[in-house]
């Protein structure tokens, strides 16, 4: 089915590249959502076997091309609302399309991938079709963006590479298996544990660009930024779970043998810097799209300091990285249409939201509610499982460090979404009585639903997979 999937998928990818007409367009794009759907089902179905040599659908892959296919629905069917109508040519649109396509084509294999060296060059497509998206708009800025983006990442992935030939090294005598993650797990006790060592630094710090995190998390700022609002929904969601992943199996590896302590001290320093950079920026930003992206780089610290703790923090690490998908994809689509209002970004030229888009002023303020992991948030509930994964791993200054950055994040946070919502915006003048469809709208509010019902009462198939997903992990 994969095989089929990527080669159906390319072919609408071109298709969308060279097609200028509007309502075949539109049904090329419905035609792959209908694929990504009937490819879910069927990684379902076939659950833990092989779908041709280098792909299984284990639970981590599940769940991650689960939450992929959720938020992709509204991304592709809604994508015609977030082009600027000077922008609307035929040409553009092809290539927008085509890159929406691609990107997502590339994260559900990389997700399914079971082997490491597979998962680099599906990782790496991402950064190309990522890169057609950032440089949407054809200006300065994008091109600065686009740029950056493409350096950053390539950068980063030519560690990932450097890291899976020092991986190879590790099997000194083992080398007779390849390096599919079920082989490398199996056989990690008898890694040569330098080499290890080595292999995951470069491969932990290449995933960082993809991840958010410290160090390479410059990269993806921009790129959310400048990209249109439904890509940027991606970004800040599905593409930061793809550098998880990459993470995820490398742990796997790594938690069956005795350099778990030390690659946990590695990924917890790299956690603790990633909160202070977003408490940082987030204090003085002025972008509501940068305020969302720096907001994304803070909860992925807080995912690799559940990831770190090990225990009930493996569990909080996933849990949290769902929730997070589909709040944050909501968010970002939410900023198209105040883009639509405003025309701007600018946090200070923003006000009176409930005035101009009643549904959108109340899923800003549900979505302040799930970022800032409040009550009855859902991401509250993977937040305090984080946190009791801490104080269990006995970390107590990191917990209490983490608590303090977080609340200067949530009085950051609150004081530009509630300035959004409630102040009157001093350029008023320039301000369109745009009519936001309903349906858009009404799907940004499915994601958030989301949100509070798989952190408050998730189906135990969810709970079942999750727990799944972490059990090769012994610490």
């Amino acid at each position: 089915m994969i095989i089929a999937y990527l080669i159906a998928s390319v072919t609408i990818a071109l298709l969308l590249f060279v097609c200028r007409n509007r309502v075949a367009s539109i049904a090329l794009m419905t035609l792959f959502v209908l694929i990504q759907c009937s490819l879910t089902v069927y990684e379902f179905i076939i659950k833990d076997m092989a779908d041709a040599v280098y792909f299984k659908p284990d639970a981590l892959a599940l769940i991650m091309l689960s939450a992929l296919t959720v938020v992709t629905i509204p991304a592709l069917i809604h994508k015609s609302n977030y082009i600027n109508p000077e922008d609307d040519s035929p040409r553009v649109r092809g290539i927008y399309q085509g890159a929406m396509v691609l990107l997502v084509m590339a994260l559900s294999a990389a997700y399914l991938s079971s082997h490491i060296a597979v998962t680099w060059i599906f990782v790496e497509i991402t950064t190309l079709s990522a890169s057609a998206l950032v440089f949407h708009r054809r200006n300065a800025g994008s091109i600065e963006a686009t740029w950056k983006y493409i350096f950053v990442c390539s950068i980063s992935l030519v560690f990932v590479f450097i890291g899976i030939l020092l991986l190879g090294i590790s099997l000194g005598n083992a080398q007779q298996f390849d390096l599919q993650y079920d082989m490398l797990v199996a056989i990690a006790p008898s890694l040569d544990t330098f080499w290890i060592k080595i292999a995951f630094v470069f491969i932990f710090a290449g995933y960082t660009a993809k991840f958010g995190l410290v160090p390479m998390y410059t990269a993806g700022i921009d790129a959310k930024d400048k990209a249109p609002a439904p890509a940027a929904g991606l970004f800040s969601s599905v593409l930061m779970n793809v550098g998880f992943v990459g993470v995820f199996r490398m742990w796997q590896i790594v938690a069956h043998t005795s350099v778990l302590p030390w690659a946990a001290n590695v990924v917890t320093a790299a956690a603790l810097l990633s909160v202070v950079v977003a408490a940082v920026y987030l204090i003085k930003v002025k972008n509501v799209k940068r305020m969302l992206a720096y907001s994304s780089v803070e909860h992925m610290g807080v995912v690799a300091l559940g990831l770190a703790a090990g225990g009930v923090g493996y569990f909080a690490a996933i849990l949290h990285l769902v929730l997070h998908t589909f709040a944050k994809s909501a968010l970002f689509f939410q900023v198209g249409h105040i883009y639509r209002i405003y025309h701007t970004k600018n946090i200070y030229h923003i006000g009176n939201y409930l005035k101009y888009n009643r549904a959108g002023a109340v899923l800003l303020l549900l979505g302040f509610v799930c970022i800032t992991a409040t009550p009855p948030s859902g991401l509250f509930i993977s937040e305090l499982m984080v946190f009791k994964s801490i104080f269990e791993a006995g970390s107590f200054i990191a917990l209490a460090f983490v608590l303090i950055l977080l609340t200067i994040i949530i009085w950051a946070l609150g004081k530009n979404f509630f300035k959004m919502l409630f102040t009157p915006a001093p350029t008023c003048g320039q301000i369109e009585n745009v009519k936001v469809s309903t349906l858009e709208t009404a799907t940004q509010f499915v994601l958030l639903a989301l949100v509070f019902w798989l952190g408050l009462c998730p189906p135990q198939c969810f709970v079942d997979l999750i727990n799944e997903a972490v059990q090769l992990l012994t610490h």
